[in-house]
């Protein structure tokens, strides 16, 4: 390791009492006021979207005073926030990709997560291709546990419309159903 010369030693340290007399840059934006004091996120009693609710005092912090919660039918977020009915949403990145694909004016900021569904299928269910002929359970069409499945059904060779049955009872008969045999795979949890 080389050794520091007197002469370095005494241009960094100058540049260190610099530094020190000037201090760290201001930061400019903490000192106009925000342009909106209000902002929307959707409602969801699930957990795979808990962040939004530890961010709502984070905002409070930042200025936020109204912070509203709003329903939402599932599958139908990013179409709300293209509406701008919502400002700031968890929703995997695929979603907001086809909503601006359908022309919804989005903007991503960054993403925030990358799957939060659980499903059980019964024993004959091997894999997502012993789906073909079989049948689903999903609490909606389009929602979030629908798209997923239809989209690994569609990665194996599987037309998803085509050959799998999609049943949609009530989230709270998902367990009953896949219990009596009724559905080959079921979502039980998630978004």
């Amino acid at each position: 390791m080389p050794t520091q010369s007197r002469r370095r030693f005494l241009i960094n340290a100058a540049f260190a009492g610099a530094a020190g007399l000037t201090g760290p840059p201001r930061a400019l934006a903490a000192e106009t006021p925000l342009e909106t004091t209000a902002v929307h996120l959707f409602k969801s009693e699930n957990l795979c979207v808990a962040p939004q609710f530890v961010a709502e005092e984070l905002l409070r912090a930042e200025g936020f005073t109204e912070i509203r919660y709003l329903d939402v039918p599932p599958g139908t977020q990013e179409h709300a926030m293209g509406r701008g009915e919502i400002d700031i949403g968890l929703q995997y990145a695929w979603s907001f990709v086809a909503a601006i694909d359908a022309g919804e004016p989005l903007t991503l900021l960054s993403g925030g997560m990358v799957g939060c569904v659980e499903v059980f299928a019964k024993e004959s269910i091997r894999g997502i291709a012993d789906l073909k002929g079989g049948s689903v359970g999903v609490p909606a069409l389009g929602g979030t546990p629908h798209k997923l499945v239809a989209l690994m059904a569609a990665n194996v060779g599987l037309d998803p419309a085509a050959d799998i049955r999609w049943v949609t009872p009530k989230s709270a008969e998902l367990i009953k159903i896949f219990g009596e045999g009724k559905v080959d795979l079921s979502r039980f949890r998630g978004r």
